[in-house]
């Protein structure tokens, strides 16, 4: 996620690297991915009934008899941008084992006989396309074969178009604003995308057409992340609430926008709401979600999992939790992280359905707990399904997988969290706690291998001494007892958390029940919280857009609104107004002040995110289906690219570019559970505040 990388689609991750395996020809701009397969098979793929691997660098595949249609067997890549009208070449080098003809296909674009023999033969072809668009395939269709044979294929590419993959890229008007709503008492600024070395003027509109305000920019210049050049337009002066403003700077308008008294009161059910959409095991109710998001129970089997072959020989009740992200998995280390971040929201600002929402995450982490006091990593589907596949209808066997130490330890943590706060719960919490704290001693270095990622993310992890702070502190704050305290040794540094690295929830924990902790160690804590929430406001001031923390990996927004966290928990310290404004600034950031002008959450502005990677909300495939619910908090920027929608799509992008709302980006676009728990708990503070 934030830190470590996982994938929920069909194919294994790739990296960047597969954009530049093939070079292009002279005639046009490449297209195709891993086109020489130096970089193994991904991005492409072959037929259930045709096995494919690749072979001394070329990719080798069992074509079986007896099938009808020429699709019936095949080797493609998916995700191929054409341009409608644009003539595309495609070529490539292929053998068999016996003399065959097959078809070479360009999707919308060509169809041609190739004449295969033992001897390797280059082949190329030319057609124009008759359509714009980004999904297209190429392929091989081999199906009608009346003997079974092998065929090897290399050096492929498809040149051609107008535009480079990754190019043409405009993001609307250059004034960058909260697409949804400024706080009336709160900064009121907007980014403006601008070369000009001196001053522009302003305007702040009404839904009239009314200026009701009016000033002259801040030249700020180059901005490193965007590569944009912006000034600032600053109309935080402007105190009165009203619906449909917009923000003119010359001929360029921006996004209409509101201004509130509490902007933040219905995304802070919704975020919230999130969790309930992705319950496993249960019903969603049409009276509560409405009817075109309610579903029937899915893995209603999680009653009795057993686990993977080899790992136990037992069978495990582990029904309800989240589903992860955008798939069918439940992982004990997210699920953990997410459900203590919905307990401290609920400890920040008491709300019943938080805490009714965290309860049925921690009542499934207790559920994986092994007999000897471990806690099984994760549960997930034998291999991906496809894209859309609701939970009902998963056809996959699901399995337990091994139990991990840092599955173990983030048990203890929540679970002693969840005996503190959660009524009815506190003493099967504290059991489950203690049993999970004493196995984790015992055996301290078991790790869930990173190879473990087909079905579901391997959410590997070899270093779990943050594990062992975080879980000693809150049984610490729990019991009291110091055995704990000497195992507490991690701090808050500007690096935040994640699901990976817990330590920094150390110093939160301390500081939310201070009074159960040494005077010294709740000083040190207060002194590094306010360290690190000032280096916060200092970086989202530098920045040209207002993120706190734009390291534009997986995940970024959820490290934008986990730095918002730190930045609130100092404003309660402080009561100091600089931290409540940089949390504001914050949801600027994630509601459309950015460099691709798009709001990352959804139902949230103009140009939101509405085709998140997701299993069952998955409208840009299947118009039956809905997009996601409004309150759910996509991925962000991320210059990784790790799918091949993101690298067909956003080659060279700047950090903060690095983006593309499509369903097939799971890289960038995808949702998950503790992304939005930070949002949910961001929400709820600004709604409280």
């Amino acid at each position: 996620m934030s830190v470590g990388l996982r994938s929920t689609a069909a194919a294994l991750p790739v990296v960047l690297a597969l954009a530049l395996a093939t070079p292009a020809l002279a005639a046009g701009h490449e297209r195709v991915l891993n086109g020489t397969f130096d970089a193994g098979k991904t991005p492409w793929w072959s037929s259930g009934n045709t096995p494919s691997k690749v072979v001394d660098g070329r990719l080798c595949a069992d074509v079986p008899a007896g099938t009808v249609n020429p699709w019936s067997s095949m080797i493609g890549q998916n995700d191929i941008p054409l341009e409608a009208g644009q003539p595309y070449t495609l070529r490539f080098t292929a053998s068999a084992t016996k003399a065959v003809t097959v078809r070479a296909v360009v999707q919308s674009t060509l169809n041609k006989a190739a004449a295969l023999t033992p001897a390797p033969q280059t082949f190329e072809f030319t057609g124009s396309s008759t359509v714009s668009d980004i999904h297209q395939q190429v392929s091989l269709q081999m199906g009608g074969a009346t003997e079974p044979y092998t065929l090897c294929l290399d050096d492929v590419s498809l040149t051609g178009g107008a535009i480079p993959p990754g190019g043409g890229w405009t993001y609307g008007s250059p004034v960058r604003v909260n697409q949804h709503a400024y706080d009336v008492d709160g900064p009121k600024r907007s980014t403006v995308v601008s070369t000009s070395a001196t001053p522009l003027s302003w305007q702040l509109k009404d839904a009239a057409g009314k200026v009701v305000r009016s000033g002259r920019t801040e030249v700020r210049g180059a901005d490193a992340s965007s590569g944009d050049s912006v000034h600032i337009a600053d109309f935080s002066a402007y105190r009165k609430a009203g619906s449909g403003f917009t923000l003119a700077v010359g001929q360029d308008v921006s996004q209409p926008f509101d201004l509130a008294k509490n902007p933040y009161a219905q995304l802070s059910k919704d975020a919230l709401a999130y969790f309930y959409h992705n319950r496993s095991g249960t019903p969603i109710e049409a009276a509560r979600v409405g009817e075109k998001y309610a579903r029937p129970a899915g893995h209603l089997g999680d009653a009795s999992v057993p686990c993977l072959p080899g790992v136990c020989d037992y069978s495990l009740d582990v029904r309800g939790g989240w589903y992860d992200a955008g798939d069918h998995g439940k992982y004990v280390v997210n699920g953990a992280l997410a459900a203590w971040q919905l307990m401290d929201s609920y400890e920040q600002s008491p709300r019943p359905d938080v805490l009714d929402e965290a309860r049925w995450e921690v009542e499934f982490l207790m559920r994986m707990q092994a007999p000897d006091g471990m806690v099984h990593h994760k549960i997930h589907d034998l291999a991906w399904t496809a894209l859309p596949t609701l939970p009902h209808l998963d056809p996959q066997p699901r399995y337990l997988h091994a139990v991990s130490t840092a599955a173990t330890l983030n048990l203890a943590a929540a679970g002693a969290r969840c005996a503190r706060v959660i009524p009815g719960l506190a003493a099967q919490c504290r059991t489950a706690a203690e049993r999970a704290w004493k196995a984790a001693n015992e055996n301290p270095a078991v790790y869930a291998p990173r190879e473990d990622n087909v079905g579901g993310g391997a959410y590997d992890d070899t270093n779990v001494s943050d594990e062992f702070s975080w879980a000693a502190t809150e049984l610490y704050a729990l019991t009291g007892d110091h055995r704990y305290l000497k195992r507490i040794t991690t701090k808050l540094t500007e690096d935040g958390f994640s699901w990976k690295d817990t330590g920094a929830l150390a110093d939160l924990t301390i500081l939310r029940t201070p009074w159960r902790f040494p005077l010294d160690k709740v000083i040190l804590a207060k002194l590094r919280l306010l360290t690190v929430a000032n280096g916060y406001v200092k970086s989202l001031r530098e920045q040209g857009y207002p993120d706190p923390a734009p390291g534009y990996l997986w995940g970024s927004t959820s490290s934008t609104a986990n730095a918002a966290m730190i930045m609130a928990r100092a404003h309660d310290l402080t009561r100091h107004p600089k931290y409540r404004d940089a949390v504001l600034e914050s949801f600027d950031y994630l509601l459309g002040r950015n460099a691709v002008n798009r709001s990352f959450v959804s139902g949230y502005g103009e140009q939101a995110a509405r085709n998140q990677h997701h299993r069952h909300w998955a409208n840009q495939l299947d118009p039956k289906l809905p997009n996601p619910p409004a309150g759910a908090l996509a991925g962000g920027p991320n210059t990784g690219l790790q799918d091949p929608v993101a690298q067909q799509n956003l080659r060279g992008c700047s950090p903060a570019k690095c983006y593309i709302d499509d369903i097939g980006s799971w890289s960038t676009n995808e949702v998950a559970i503790n992304w939005n728990s930070a949002l949910a708990w961001v929400a709820a503070y600004a709604d409280s505040r």
